[in-house]
């Protein structure tokens, strides 16, 4: 089978897994120390993308911001009611140069776990921070145009949002890393985007880390989008992405480029050269509950939902076990990962861990495992392995009343997948607490004068129906709060 259309992606948090290993072999561990036989079971499960977080070199200025501040401290003590200071190495993402850490084996460790990924027909993805930098990194003694300065009238108006910073030349007031609707992040440094070296500095690491790994996840990406930079900062910057896809791709020609991007701009993302853009609409609306919004929004371009990164969880959102119910986690995953884009997992999902791990912690809680929910998610990433799912066609399938004055039909979303040689899924799911009734008009030419049989991917459950019926009535279903089914659809 070829590369897939619609690729998964694995997100594992690095430090806290070199944790668990350290402690499992009793001694400091690194990425040379990532079994094989771990990487064989992600390819055995279908993935094409694993991505490593928090990898890069981070310095003692965040370190000690992150075991200092007083409201972080709180989320990590009720992440680990057990916390000691060994426990907080820093957040992965107030990054001071762009080669792995020591601890973690260096440089030369990452480029002999990735070649023991691509053995396996996995690509690396590491992280990429456009918007800021760590507190020591070395430009803020060597470059320090490349960083937005502040004035005592603006530590007196927003004191939140800078920092003095010590520096052998003489200390200098500077901007902290911030969006514009939340304070600045306090171990981080604003760089400052209106100024072309900037842009050519970080154009260069991109290049170089595209020398390392097989694609980026950029952080906040739509940061640095010159409307929202000159928002955020009142100063005017020319655009960076295109031009930073650009270079990198002449290097690398099939470099990947994933955009964690809010408010809306996916699509700005997508036409300034990401390959995927986090779909956080998609997210929220599931969240909500509700099922017609988010059929709603299924009715965007393929070309537009081919290039979304599709998610229930990561290191950012609370644990998809702690916030949804059992069966509406279910309905929302059968959704989320057999839509089109990219299928976008994060470890501890499949376990149903309840705790988000912080980017500042090493360690994560013992959690006991959700048995019920592991075995669900092992028989959703079979059905994720179907031809059809991996490489087939898409479609959105209306779904119409059973009978007059039945308004139920409108909590169903129903998708159909169908492959170049004849394999058919379709995808069913009651996105509703109440019973529900519809039927699924699918339009195949080749429905009628034969049987068909629909086996339930997801429960084993097999059904026969009448080719003619369904293509003149469709499908009846009648299915219970949040439930779902996943027919593979096959001529008999």
């Amino acid at each position: 089978m070829g590369a897939p259309n619609y690729p998964s992606l694995y997100q594992i948090n690095t430090r806290v897994w070199m944790t668990e290993l350290a402690r499992r072999l009793r001694r400091p561990a690194t990425l040379d120390d990532v079994p094989d036989a771990e990487l064989d079971r992600f390819a055995a499960l279908g993935f094409g993308w694993i991505w490593f977080l928090s990898v890069w070199q981070t310095g003692q200025a965040g370190l000690r911001v992150s075991r200092a501040n007083l409201e972080w401290q709180r989320e990590f003590q009720e992440t680990l009611p057990d916390l000691c200071e060994e426990d907080i190495p820093g957040s992965g993402f107030a990054i001071t140069g762009y080669t792995v850490a020591e601890s973690l084996g260096g440089d030369a460790a990452l480029a002999r776990l990735r070649e023991r990924l691509a053995k396996r027909g996995l690509r690396l993805m590491l992280d990429f921070v456009p918007n800021h930098t760590g507190l020591d990194h070395p430009w803020v003694e060597e470059h320090l145009d490349y960083y937005i300065r502040g004035t005592e009238l603006d530590l007196a108006r927003a004191p939140q949002n800078y920092t003095w910073v010590m520096r052998k030349a003489g200390d200098l007031l500077l901007a902290h890393g911030r969006d514009p609707y939340f304070a600045g992040w306090p171990d981080t440094l604003q760089l400052n985007y209106g100024n072309p070296g900037t842009q050519a500095a970080m154009i260069g690491e991109l290049v170089r880390i595209a020398g390392q790994c097989d694609g980026v996840r950029c952080d906040m990406a739509m940061l640095v989008l010159p409307e929202v930079f000159q928002r955020t900062w009142g100063i005017p910057a020319e655009p960076f992405w295109p031009e930073a896809t650009r270079r990198v791709r002449e290097k690398v020609p099939n470099f990947c480029f994933m955009a964690e991007v809010y408010w809306d701009m996916e699509w700005t993302m997508q036409q300034q050269g990401f390959d995927y853009a986090y779909d956080k609409r998609l997210y929220d609306r599931l969240r909500e509950g509700h099922a017609r919004p988010v059929r709603e929004h299924f009715h965007a371009g393929l070309d537009y939902q081919n290039k979304l990164a599709r998610f229930l969880e990561n290191h950012d959102e609370p644990r998809a076990a702690a916030i949804f119910a059992d069966g509406q986690h279910k309905a929302a995953a059968v959704i989320t990962f057999l839509s089109p884009g990219l299928r976008f997992f994060h470890q501890g999902q499949f376990e149903g861990r309840i705790k988000r791990i912080s980017p500042h912690l090493g360690r994560a809680p013992d959690e006991q495992v959700n048995e019920p929910l592991q075995q669900f998610y092992s028989r959703l990433l079979a059905v994720l392995r179907h031809p059809a799912v991996r490489q087939g066609q898409w479609q959105l399938v209306e779904c119409h009343p059973s009978w007059d004055g039945n308004g139920t039909c409108d909590a169903f979303i129903a998708f159909a997948w169908a492959n170049h040689d004849g394999g058919r899924v379709m995808v069913c799911v009651n996105y509703a607490g109440q019973q529900s009734q519809c039927y699924v008009r699918l339009s195949y030419a080749d429905w009628g004068d034969r049987q068909w049989r629909l086996r339930d991917l997801l429960s084993g459950a097999q059904y026969e129906r009448d080719g003619n019926d369904l293509q003149s009535r469709g499908l009846y279903l009648d299915v219970s709060p949040w439930q779902f089914h996943v027919f593979e659809l096959t001529a008999t």
